[in-house]
């Protein structure tokens, strides 16, 4: 097995059946663990926690699709340059899209990627928070209600962008590495 991070954080061993229970989830309905579920194995309870953060975000009710969450993602993850979130997330559009273009150009540079006004509105809010959440202004959300999105929508927006920040900065300080499948996935 390829080294997840560049810390030496073994798992808990045994692992609580509960947690086995989840990754053998994992395995099943995406054909793999991945690595970041694997690097918090050493903490239960940083995983449940960072794992019920996730679901209620990408998976949870939201006026926001799957696709526009992973969008989301990747775009956050462009502007911090994290690569394990980058390829994973690159991948997860690709898939949910149907269209391995829009998944490389939203990891490269989603300006260039065939967008509508929605997501164009959406991503340019998930950028300035990512790099000037200070600067958000009453203008910002309202371009946002403009192209259609609600108030709960804009705070799932904001949202999505907190966790991949978060996400972003914990993945590249412990050097963690994407599944090598996720780079095949959906060509």
């Amino acid at each position: 097995m390829t080294q997840i991070t560049a810390l030496n954080l073994p798992p808990v061993d045994p692992l609580p059946e509960a947690t086995q229970k989840y990754l053998n989830l994992c395995q099943d309905k995406l054909g793999l663990v991945p690595n970041v579920i694997r690097a918090y194995t050493f903490d239960i309870d940083k995983l449940n926690a960072f794992t019920a953060m996730y679901n209620e975000l990408m998976l949870g009710a939201s006026g926001l699709t799957k696709l526009e969450r992973e969008m989301v993602a990747v775009v956050v993850s462009s502007v911090n340059r994290c690569w394990y979130c980058q390829v994973a997330h690159g991948a997860a559009v690709r898939e949910l899209s149907g269209n391995p273009a829009l998944g490389e150009a939203m990891v490269m540079n989603w300006r260039m990627a065939s967008l509508d006004a929605r997501q164009t509105a959406m991503l340019t809010f998930a950028e300035k928070v990512t790099k000037t959440s200070s600067e958000v202004v009453e203008a910002d959300r309202q371009a946002l209600r403009d192209a259609g999105f609600s108030d709960r929508d804009i705070f799932d927006i904001a949202a999505v962008v907190g966790f991949y920040s978060m996400s972003n900065r914990v993945a590249s300080a412990i050097g963690m590495q994407p599944n090598p499948e996720y780079h095949a996935q959906a060509r």
